[in-house]
């Protein structure tokens, strides 16, 4: 069993059809490939029984998620060497499952299958981790599993998203400036996305506002101390309303802002001066985003406006055939979708509304991500007590990834302003709608 690593080293070559650009250690010390190159550590050989039964993306995951698998070196650069050959293989848009089993099953490569099955030790399927989402009930987006899902991710204890998004306790796209524009931290950056957002809505004193996926409760809380504004925010976290509705009680607002545990199929006390949505249509669902979009149009007044800020994917050649990332599915963001920016703008305006901006800030999620990536190492230990371990490598490696593919334009974000534009076609905007990106 001696040299492992370089035997895999082979293997690997054999099955990608390439070079490895990383160097590999293995448990038993030893170690192959490219040097000065980030290193990916096999720590048990565990990994591999995980990436042997199931090949490709989800394999990988399991191995990291579970410790069986780390990085020495820079994340980063690891991570954009790894992804052409695993991620973003030539034709196939998705995870390499059935690419690397193919690759298995040829004739020429059966000898390779039996060395890596003897170099992976005893034929059982390791057990997934436990921050993988196992059974989920019943169809996409009902609203008993979409508040499940997001569970799933935001009840994971508000001690450590603090740790990780700072005293901000934004969860989405900070909008970054320089210093002298005031914006030389995430703390600033975020404050000056809250900020953007109540000026792209029009925000006056008297106005009611609405926060779909209002989070920790910062929009409502900046839009209410600002602009005078009355504001309702909801959410299908427990823990993000209860720490958000004690932000309220301590800044003496409880008499103006409104935090509900609740899906925004669910709200029927409208109308609505202006809507924010900010980082929560992602998880609405293909089938569901006309329902979504037409919500947030009855729910305002002739003249209202939303501000909807959302992932948007790159569009595939077969839309019906795009899927979610198994990595992103199982241990991030459950039953998430991502649409092109095409696809949203279009159904908005099928809602009804009138699209009078679009504002692309990719890039500011790129560097907010990581920001956040900074934060969480520093607090390495504290946040892996606050939730486990796994989880706290889920959010490492999500969010690097992440911020990666904003920064390679495989992914963007989108500020989409829209308005109910009353009958007669004044839409109450000004001539000039960029005046806020002076």
């Amino acid at each position: 069993m001696a040299d492992a690593a370089g035997r895999l080293t082979k293997l690997a070559e054999e099955v990608l059809g390439a070079p490895l650009p990383v160097r590999i250690r293995a448990w038993d010390r030893s170690e192959s490939g490219p040097p000065g190159a980030p290193t990916l550590v096999i720590r048990h050989r565990r990994a591999l029984r995980r990436m042997l039964f199931r090949p490709g993306e989800l394999g990988l995951a399991r191995a990291w998620v579970a410790g069986d698998l780390d990085i020495e070196g820079d994340l980063y650069a690891a991570l954009d060497l790894l992804a052409g050959l695993i991620w973003e293989r030539p034709g196939s848009p998705g995870p390499q499952r059935a690419a690397v089993l193919r690759a298995l099953a040829r004739p020429e490569m059966r000898a390779a299958a039996r060395q890596l099955l003897a170099l992976a030790g005893a034929p059982v399927p390791p057990a997934p981790p436990a921050e993988e989402v196992r059974r989920r009930r019943g169809p996409l987006h009902t609203l008993r599993r979409d508040k499940e899902a997001i569970s799933h991710h935001y009840d994971v204890g508000n001690d450590f998203y603090a740790l990780v998004l700072g005293p901000s306790m934004v969860y989405s796209c900070a909008y970054w400036g320089t210093a002298d524009q005031g914006v030389a931290t995430l703390e600033d950056a975020q404050r000056a996305k809250l900020d953007l957002i109540c000026r792209k809505l029009g925000l006056q004193e008297g106005m009611r506002l609405l926060d779909v996926g209002c989070g920790w409760g910062s929009m409502v809380l900046h839009a209410v101390r600002e602009y005078g504004v009355r504001a309702v925010g909801i959410t299908l976290s427990e823990e993000q309303a209860t720490f958000a509705r004690k932000r309220v009680a301590e800044a003496g607002l409880t008499d103006r802002i409104e935090i509900r545990v609740q899906d925004y199929r669910e709200v029927h006390d409208e109308p609505f001066d202006a809507i924010s949505s900010v980082g929560m249509a992602e998880h609405v669902g293909r089938a569901q985003y006309a329902e979504y979009a037409g919500a947030l149009y009855s729910l305002l007044k002739p003249g209202g406006r939303l501000l909807n800020h959302q992932i948007a994917r790159r569009p595939v050649a077969d839309e019906e055939a795009y899927h979610v990332d198994e990595f992103i599915d199982r241990y991030v963001f459950p039953d998430g979708e991502l649409a092109p920016l095409g696809r949203t703008v279009g159904q908005l305006e099928e809602a009804g509304f009138e699209v009078r901006d679009v504002e692309a800030i990719r890039e500011h999620y790129a560097r907010t991500l990581r920001q956040w990536v900074v934060n969480l190492e520093q607090h390495w230990e504290q946040a892996a007590r606050l939730t486990s371990p796994g989880r706290a490598r889920v959010w490492r490696l999500y969010m690097a990834a992440s911020a990666l593919s904003f920064e390679r334009n495989r992914i963007g974000v989108n500020q989409v302003l829209a308005v109910k534009t009353p009958e007669g076609g004044d839409s109450g905007l000004p001539l000039r709608t960029r005046t806020w990106s002076a």
